[in-house]
């Protein structure tokens, strides 16, 4: 008597823990795909520190190098104590505007998500939609000057105010939170907490904030990666002798050449915020989707 045996995808099923169903196991070609997209994407990273720790000679030399030097902690010293960037300054006007703007944006785009998808009031649509509206205009581009012009008024040029006040709430993090807020929040939810006696504001922080809690993280890496990255209107806007650290690694450039390895070493410091974030967050993210997957 024959005996089929089973296909090869069926051979690659095994069942989820507590028998929630069926996962697939990578095959071989699937982690080959993966490792070939983590070195790819890993590689300018590594470049980066391969070029921070070589001297400028070496770091145009043909071919170019592919292995760390020992230059590193001479080069990051050389970019602290530059006279002409103010790095340490960049750095740390740098993580207070972030980390303001940051907690601004997810905290009032929360709020208005909450307030747009689950509270009833005369004229919540058009309010959404002219939030909606503002993310159409690139306002930044376009508004440079009236905003330099309140700056002025204001007489904040030179101060850290001038770029924390403009970015303090954007329209993508309240239509964000908003949909976030329609798909994680069931009204039923709501409705039992208010049943419960709960206030509005109870509601938001004990029912709304954990289910979105995915949502905000998302919205936070992102809006900390646009402030921490963002080099016009502080070039604009703040002297020389106070800047943030993108317009301090602008300064590393040498008057007559390109200094590639002070510029590379700046760049690898300014990034290990975007990485602690990252990772802080990401938790969350991931957190938020395995929650997701074992009730769907």
């Amino acid at each position: 008597m024959t005996t089929l045996s089973a296909p090869a995808t069926t051979r690659r099923r095994r069942k989820a823990p507590g028998g929630a169903g069926s996962l697939w196991t990578a095959t071989p070609m699937t982690r080959l795909i993966l490792a070939v997209t983590i070195i790819i994407s890993a590689f300018p990273l590594y470049y980066m520190i391969v070029i921070a720790s070589r001297t400028n000679t070496e770091a145009t030399d043909m071919p170019p190098p592919f292995l760390p030097g020992g230059k590193l902690g001479e080069n990051i010293q050389r970019v602290l104590t530059n006279p002409d960037a103010h790095y340490l300054t960049g750095l740390t006007n740098s993580l207070i505007i972030a980390c303001t703007v940051t907690l601004s944006v997810v905290v009032i785009s929360t709020f208005a998500g909450f307030a747009f998808a689950r509270l009833k009031f005369k004229g919540g649509k058009i309010l959404l939609l002219l939030v909606l509206l503002t993310m159409m205009v690139p306002l930044q581009q376009m508004g440079i000057v009236p905003l330099y012009r309140l700056m002025v008024s204001l007489e904040w040029v030179g101060s850290i105010k001038a770029v924390i006040l403009p970015f303090l709430l954007n329209g993508f993090g309240v239509f964000l939170m908003t949909q976030y807020t329609e798909q994680a929040v069931p009204n039923e939810l709501i409705e039992a907490a208010r049943v419960d006696g709960a206030s509005t504001l109870r509601i938001w922080w004990n029912v709304v904030l954990p289910a979105v809690r995915p949502g905000m993280a998302v919205l936070g890496i992102n809006t900390f990666m646009l402030i921490w990255n963002d080099f016009m209107w502080p070039l604009i806007v703040l002297t020389p002798d106070n800047p943030t650290v993108q317009v301090a690694i602008n300064s590393l450039n040498a008057k007559y050449g390109t200094d590639y390895v002070l510029i590379f070493s700046g760049t690898l410091m300014s990034i290990l915020p975007l990485i602690v974030v990252f990772i802080a967050f990401g938790r969350q993210i991931i957190g938020g989707l395995m929650e997701g997957a074992v009730k769907a």
